[in-house]
């Protein structure tokens, strides 16, 4: 390092020619760190030049989808220049300033290891960020939302623990003392970032439980919200409703509210239609003569019909006063048109038949009776889905009249 004693003493010798004694030393002090600003300049220069060819052709090399690829594009070879180039004049800045300087040395060793944190920490925020952007691209949406809990963790707590650092280098304080303070502080810390801790911890279960992922569609009845998830991160959940307006909650929300993730129903094409119609009871009747010829024709029900028939006739026998409609096993309208309704489901094309197919009877209320239709639609996007139950319920609300049934209009309170 002769060749940096060489100029600051030529340094020394100018000042001390041009300059008075008064000003002597501070122009002596500014004139060598100027010097050391211009060495670590042109170091830096030359470092960025031979980090950056050099990352270039290792990319080259190994290339493809390389993480390290990405971490080229994130520009962490002009971090690792800059930190060479630091680390350059940590070795001869005392050269240039020497043992006269004593104050200076002090304050210069504390601003170059600061330059370096600096320095280290944005290369680690940068290879976080390469990291988390290649297995966002590589790995399946599940361990995105781990990744993104982790790498947003860690940027948020290197944030602080770098601040802490520059901090206590620039001031001078011993590991001790830091010691001390973390100690002093863990409490205050873990207040202040237990959005970030519970975010954490959320999105790692998100993430192996595999309940949920960006792009689901999900219902959260606690803030009735009803939408896609477009990102999960560390704090916020953003959701996208259907009225293309934008909801966001807590993270940690997801691992303590009610969620119904309806992605799987989507992905499969299937999708259950669960709704009720409520008949008024005064118009049930049993099946006579005169009702069996109006519906006997009806292609749905007419087997069922006579196979009915049959049996009431064979159990009636013997039966006394077997002629009255009340006495014995008997049909009702209701119960021909719910057998009908189950008979239409069962043959609609557009209703999936290896599900659930019911028509039940639900708990009589003031409006009525209800008749609850339970199946599952084909297809489980909105517009189809939606069409597909109209169709339905419009055949029903009208062959209700072919059974004499009365359909309330009141709604249910």
């Amino acid at each position: 390092m002769g060749f940096f004693k060489t100029w600051s003493y030529k340094i020394s010798e100018f000042v001390n020619q041009y300059i008075t004694d008064d000003l002597n030393l501070p122009f002596t002090i500014g004139a060598k760190l100027l010097f050391l600003v211009l060495t670590f300049l042109v170091v830096d220069i030359i470092s960025v030049f031979f980090w950056k060819y050099f990352s270039r052709i290792l990319v080259k090399i190994l290339g493809g989808k390389s993480i390290l690829k990405e971490i080229y594009k994130q520009k962490t070879w002009r971090s690792i220049a800059h930190f060479f180039s630091l680390l350059f004049c940590f070795f001869i800045y005392e050269d240039i300033f020497g043992p006269r300087h004593p104050r200076t040395n002090l304050y210069t060793e504390r601003m170059i290891i600061f330059g370096q944190v600096i320095v280290f920490a944005v290369l680690v925020y940068r290879l976080i960020k390469a990291v988390e952007i290649y297995y966002e691209q590589n790995q399946d949406r599940y361990r995105i939302t781990a990744i993104k809990a982790i790498s947003e963790s860690l940027r948020i707590f290197g944030i602080v623990i770098f601040t802490l650092i520059g901090i206590f280098v620039i001031f001078g304080i011993g590991l001790q003392t830091v010691i001390g303070v973390l100690g002093a502080v863990t409490a205050v810390v873990l207040l202040v970032f237990r959005d970030t801790i519970l975010g954490f911890v959320t999105g790692i279960h998100v993430s192996t439980s595999k309940n949920l992922k960006i792009g689901d569609w999900i219902g959260i009845p606690k803030y009735n919200i009803e939408g896609n998830i477009m990102d999960i991160n560390l704090l916020t959940t953003k959701i996208q409703n259907f009225d293309k307006t934008f909801s966001t909650i807590p993270t940690y929300d997801l691992m303590s509210t009610e969620i119904r993730n309806h992605q799987i129903m989507y992905e499969g094409s299937s999708r259950r239609i669960k709704r009720s119609i409520y008949f008024n009871i005064k118009s049930f009747t049993f099946v006579d003569e005169e009702f069996y010829n109006k519906v006997k024709d009806i292609n749905l029900i007419s087997e069922y019909l006579d196979r009915k028939l049959k049996e009431i006739a064979e159990s009636k026998k013997g039966i006394p006063h077997s002629e009255r409609l009340i006495n014995g096993q008997q049909l009702t309208n209701i119960g021909l048109f719910r057998n009908y309704v189950l008979n239409f489901l069962k043959n609609n094309p557009k209703i999936d038949q290896d599900e659930i197919i019911l028509v039940r009877q639900l708990e009589i209320t003031p409006q009525g009776l209800p008749l609850e239709i339970y199946c599952f639609a084909n297809k489980a996007e909105l517009v189809d889905y939606e069409r597909i139950q109209a169709d339905i319920f419009d055949h029903i609300l009208t062959a209700a009249k072919e059974f004499d049934l009365e359909v309330m209009q009141v709604a249910k309170l």
